[in-house]
């Protein structure tokens, strides 16, 4: 039944005496407010001036473009992690003293995975925006305008990457077996991270200038919040489940489309996208950054994977092919 006038009132009485707020002032503050609007709300024209092209080709609108919406729907995925590493209740993990996770909810865990999984299938089914949305004449003079920022530098898909999996499965993998012999510190693991080998320059084999850039401003937000997900990082988890709902299939499906969606679907359309804009018949074209695309982008060369115990052998010794998706989702 709804509440009277009389009735909703008393109940703010209640909310505000509880903090020694007094009501009538909020009341006066309410009459004298205006109207919310859509604008104001979602400060759309604030937004619509964050586009600061550095040359006068008009398709290089749509590259920002993209890439702020890209950067949009990676806090939408992150602000998710950060809702699924803060749900459930505190147990001892692994028999420890001191080693503490949380327990969540299944079905939080899924609904929360899944919502991620939207984001990224939103975001490859709409880089043909990229892909063929741009004139390759233009992009290939205002991008030297850009020197020498990348998309290598997103610090929030990185974010992404760290919230996903244990650190061990984001370093480089040629690195992983010594590194997990050793019970490796997070720091110690760091000074491998795979996405280095992807910022050498092609020549020397020594740190680009973006990389450079990258770990002096966002190498210490790394560290921290990896150190902070140790022990609640989506697989963590997923182990803290009973066993019953770790075998959920629909779970297990979740997270193996996270998975692919991370680190094979979007390494891919960017992998396309370079191939267009970048590849030609009497060389490849160097990225803005000088990153190496070619080796860094294919997911086979970085078998980067975050749940290896949920695949089989056969379906990671082909990672990267395009079977994986179509074969192995069917429930």
């Amino acid at each position: 039944m709804e509440k009277t006038i009389a009735e909703k009132i008393q109940l703010l009485e209640d909310k505000y005496a509880q903090t020694g707020q007094d009501l009538n002032a909020y009341l006066e503050g309410l009459l004298l407010s205006n109207y919310l609007t859509y604008w104001d709300y979602t400060r759309v024209e604030t937004l619509l001036t964050l586009q600061n092209p550095k040359t006068d080709y008009p398709d290089e609108v749509i590259f920002i473009m993209y890439h702020q919406i890209t950067e949009l729907y990676f806090k939408l995925a992150l602000h998710e992690f950060e809702q699924i590493a803060n749900n459930g209740l505190k147990i001892q993990s692994n028999g420890k003293k001191g080693n503490w996770n949380e327990q969540i909810e299944a079905t939080f865990l899924i609904e929360r995975v899944n919502r991620i999984n939207r984001y990224f299938e939103a975001l490859t089914k709409s880089f043909e925006i990229m892909i063929d949305g741009m004139e390759k004449d233009q992009f290939l003079k205002y991008r030297m305008a850009l020197l020498p920022a990348s998309g290598f530098q997103s610090a929030q898909y990185r974010m992404i990457e760290i919230c996903s999996t244990d650190f061990i499965q984001l370093v480089d993998k040629d690195m992983r077996a010594m590194h997990a012999s050793k019970n490796a510190s997070i720091e110690e693991m760091f000074e491998h991270i795979y996405w280095n080998k992807g910022a050498t320059e092609l020549a020397s084999g020594k740190k680009t200038l973006t990389l450079i850039q990258f770990e002096e401003k966002y190498g210490k937000t790394f560290l921290n919040l990896a150190n902070d997900y140790k022990h609640k990082n989506i697989w963590q988890k997923y182990l803290s489940l009973p066993l019953a709902d770790q075998q959920n299939p629909k779970l297990i499906n979740a997270l193996k489309q996270l998975d692919v969606n991370v680190n094979v679907n979007w390494p891919l359309v960017h992998y396309k996208s370079a191939v267009r804009y970048l590849q030609q018949n009497s060389g490849d074209i160097a990225a803005t950054g000088g990153t190496n695309w070619q080796k860094y982008l294919p997911p086979r060369f970085q078998k980067r994977i975050f749940y290896p115990k949920l695949w089989s052998t056969e379906e990671m010794d082909n990672w990267g092919k395009a079977w994986v998706e179509t074969n192995v989702f069917k429930i």
